[in-house]
């Protein structure tokens, strides 16, 4: 359990992480039932079975963890944007936003875009997400799209196998009014190889200060790393772009492979333990609230 617990108390690995936070914002959740697309899901695998708004709600470790952030899964079509909408509104208890997928708008052009958004109101999306191997192999409709995340005060967020940090700078660059999210801290290779030139592209998004990562995923991500070495990995994230730039998700229900919800959150705050608790709290819960636009 990850409990408030005060100083003088014993406390186990989690507590350690996590107390005296008052609240935490999962900012990488997913929902989906293969039954409505989701292509990439392996028959036989642990993520082959609906995951719905119940289960999110069963996953969640105890009281500290407040509210998440609902991610895009790839089911491939606009109506994903309009479910995730849905469990935003019907829950929001367990949701506090929601980022779609840019690709399934890109067809309809900017005009129809902006009309969706125009028509979603206050219910709208809090980001929009690209992914793919690399920034070249998401598709050109969807870039077009980008100048209207910028005006309409929405993230720009990023899942690319490679590149996806020196891909955020440039694209916070060109928009230095567009906040751009990068999932799963641009996704260095496991370190038991060589991360190789990650640790350049970290400095170059470090220099644009309208770049955003988001410290998740590390739990299948980096298996087989001693936790204690992957705590390192997130330091040096946090010290090269400060706790204020900084997000934590679990990744859940991908997660589910390695570990459960709670154990994906507790190694992604492993790395937040030589931050004071204003910064600590920053890193759990303030920096979603600001970067997503949340109620609060």
């Amino acid at each position: 359990m990850v409990r408030l617990t005060g100083a003088s108390q014993p406390v186990n690995t989690r507590e350690r992480h996590l107390r005296r936070i008052p609240t935490v914002i999962d900012c990488h959740v997913h929902l989906w039932d293969p039954a409505s697309g989701f292509p990439w899901i392996r028959p036989g695998s642990v993520h082959h079975r609906a995951f719905r708004i119940d289960d999110l709600g069963a996953s969640r470790p105890d009281a500290t963890v407040t509210g998440a952030i609902l991610v895009e899964a790839s089911r491939g079509d606009a109506g994903e944007t309009l479910a995730l909408r849905a469990w935003r509104m019907s829950r929001p208890d367990l949701v506090a936003g929601y980022v779609g997928n840019l690709h399934v708008h890109g067809d309809g052009g900017p005009r129809r875009f902006r009309a969706l958004l125009r028509d979603l109101g206050d219910s709208r999306p809090n980001g929009m997400r690209l992914g793919g191997a690399s920034w070249a192999d998401t598709p050109e409709a969807a870039h077009v799209l980008v100048p209207e995340l910028a005006a309409a005060g929405l993230v720009l967020e990023l899942n690319l196998g490679s590149g996806a940090l020196w891909a955020a700078a440039e694209a916070a660059t060109r928009h230095p009014g567009l906040t751009v999210v990068v999932d799963h801290l641009g996704n260095p290779p496991n370190l038991r190889t060589d991360p190789g030139e990650w640790y350049r592209d970290l400095e170059r998004a470090a220099s644009v200060p309208n770049v955003v990562v988001k410290i998740s995923g590390l739990l299948t991500q980096q298996h087989g790393v001693p936790p204690e070495r992957t705590a390192g990995l997130v330091r040096h994230v946090v010290g090269a772009l400060g706790p204020d730039r900084c997000l934590i998700g679990s990744d859940w229900p991908i997660c589910l492979s390695r570990g459960s919800r709670a154990d994906s959150l507790e190694l992604s705050c492993r790395g937040l333990d030589r931050l004071s608790d204003d910064e600590r709290e920053r890193a759990l819960h303030t920096n979603a609230v600001r970067v997503y636009g949340l109620r609060g």
